[in-house]
């Protein structure tokens, strides 16, 4: 969420996804008691970057309440699977370049409006159109008629994907360019949601009171402070909540919120705080959950930093020499306590197709000898007298990370070649890479929105995605790499287009786009009143099963 830019301690997307954003309190959390006898669970959250509008919201403060507000064609179950949700069926033609989709029946928004077909294409159409600059546009990018809504000058904002056809008010049909096998999961994700026709009236005002489909309807956003979300009495599907609500509450200070679990005034944490890392599965006060996770923790260095320019032969031996600066294993055991594993690619284990035999895997192992070559020899084309600094957000936990990041590559290549650069809030951080602002590389990381090697390496890597149409912050742009891509999508299977997606990788293996840290472990807490905690496939906390 989504992804996916995740503030640092609980790393998408999209919830795309990156590293989940996380941030100081005001005030305790209404316990049940509290709530007039309701049963509402508090959970931290960071505050959303922009209005809650699900095709412009690409980092997981909005995406967490993305996820109970609103209701896609198929939903996941906690190891990943799709089901469908709001989909009675989705089905290919034979060569898998058209879909029939049919609604199942009685499905209404939270004000009691129904949901028809019409609200689905109109709202992939606005999000697909350049004109209305939508974060997540690229993840509509197979549908005919894409092409011809990026064409900013001809365009009102209200024009409809070519690819869209409405057949009755439960069913419609998607005509893709090319066949695009992980259509079916992709649908899953916030850009596919349906919007209701008091959207279009002011998108801005939705934004700030939305009305969903999901299993909880929106209540009321305090920014700054928390967003509260109440059941919602006209969700049909089968993730229902166990409980009356969920208070999404700001906090800025994950050490805060961190006490607030263990004193019992906020009922979970989806990441635990770095100084909590060491001591939190021993500690009596709470509840604890350490699993293996999908997000992957990297910084990115933007095509166009000045001697690291992506594809150039100084620019490839600089990135290649950082990475190879980082002990990562050292990081994870020394700061991190063993809570992560190393990075081996730029998906995660557990998501299909995944290796850690890539060719050029090597450029992730930590080799001190071999940077200080590759740096010299980079030297030897143009002298770089200038630190490259790293960039995080402060309010997410990422000091000690990056500080041991910046002393391992600077003691590796034996001079201070990098420096760290803390910015105060998510919000702010995640603004500057948004306009293109922060010099020099910056944290990122994602966090799955679908279980595909497709989501993490179209979304973060392809032309497709740069130029603020995808989370491709850093814009990088290799035309051998989309055509391996394109290739994946054509392909008849998963497994023939996963090993495409590998061969795919060799490429970001020796360029480097981003330098792939570690996969953080799925860990957090809840409070010793809680039922039904544990944290899903994507790395979030699963409030829907959550109760007092």
């Amino acid at each position: 969420m989504k992804k996916k830019a995740l503030a640092f301690a609980a790393v998408a997307c999209s919830a795309a996804m990156l590293l989940s954003a996380c941030g100081g309190s005001n005030g305790s959390s209404k316990g049940a008691s509290g709530n007039g006898g309701k049963d509402i669970v508090s959970i931290v959250n960071s505050e959303p970057q922009n209005p809650l509008i699900p095709g412009n919201t690409n980092e997981t403060g909005g995406g967490k309440v993305l996820r109970a507000i609103f209701s896609q064609l198929v939903r996941f179950d906690e190891k990943g699977n799709a089901v469908n949700d709001q989909a009675e069926s989705i089905k290919p033609n034979a060569d898998g370049t058209q879909y029939t989709i049919k609604l199942k029946s009685g499905l209404k928004f939270s004000d009691g409006t129904p949901i028809k077909a019409e609200n689905y294409t109109k709202a992939w159409s606005y999000v697909a159109n350049v004109k209305n600059a939508q974060k997540c546009s690229a993840f509509l990018s197979t549908i005919k008629g894409f092409d011809d809504l990026q064409k900013a000058d001809s365009l009102k904002g209200t024009e409809q994907l070519s690819g869209l056809k409405v057949v009755d008010d439960k069913t419609f049909t998607v005509d893709l360019d090319a066949p695009d096998a992980t259509f079916p999961i992709k649908v899953g994700y916030s850009a596919f949601t349906p919007l209701p026709d008091s959207f279009y009236k002011d998108p801005k005002a939705f934004g700030n009171k939305p009305v969903g489909n999901g299993p909880y309807k929106f209540e009321s956003w305090t920014h700054g402070q928390d967003i509260m979300v109440v059941k919602n009495p006209n969700y049909t599907g089968e993730d229902k909540p166990a409980n009356d609500g969920v208070d999404f509450k700001v906090y800025t200070k994950m050490d805060a919120a961190y006490a607030d679990v263990q004193a019992g005034n906020l009922d979970a944490l989806d990441s635990v705080p770095q100084s909590a890392l060491k001591t939190f599965e021993k500690d009596s006060s709470l509840q604890a959950y350490n699993k293996p996770g999908s997000v992957i923790q990297q910084f990115t260095i933007p095509a166009k930093t000045p001697h690291f320019e992506a594809g150039t032969e100084e620019g490839t031996l600089r990135r290649q020499a950082i990475s190879m600066g980082i002990d990562r294993e050292g990081i994870i055991k020394k700061v991190l306590f063993g809570v992560g594993t190393p990075a081996k690619q730029f998906t995660a284990p557990g998501i299909p197709g995944y290796s850690d035999s890539i060719k050029g895997v090597e450029n992730l192992s930590y080799n001190p000898k071999k940077a200080k070559e590759l740096w010299e020899k980079a030297d030897s084309i143009s002298k770089d007298t200038e630190k490259l600094s790293l960039s995080y957000n402060a309010d997410g936990d990422g000091k000690p990370v990056f500080d041991a990041i910046v002393n391992s590559i600077n003691n590796s290549i034996g001079s201070e070649v990098t420096e760290a650069n803390p910015m105060p809030t998510f919000n702010e951080f995640r603004t500057a890479i948004s306009n293109r602002k922060i010099k020099g590389a910056y944290r990122s990381g994602w966090q799955p929105d679908y279980p595909s090697a497709e989501n993490y390496l179209v979304q973060n890597f392809a032309s497709s995605a740069a130029d603020g149409k995808g989370s491709n912050d850093g814009d990088y742009k290799n035309p051998k790499f989309d055509a391996l891509l394109a290739e994946a999508y054509k392909a008849k299977s998963v497994d023939e287009a996963n090993k495409l997606y590998q061969q795919s990788q060799e490429i970001l293996l020796n360029d480097l786009p981003a330098i792939p840290l570690y996969y953080r472990a799925n860990d957090g807490v809840a409070s010793k009143n809680v039922k039904g905690f544990s944290i899903d496939w994507q790395s979030f906390g699963t409030f829907v099963k959550m109760h007092h």
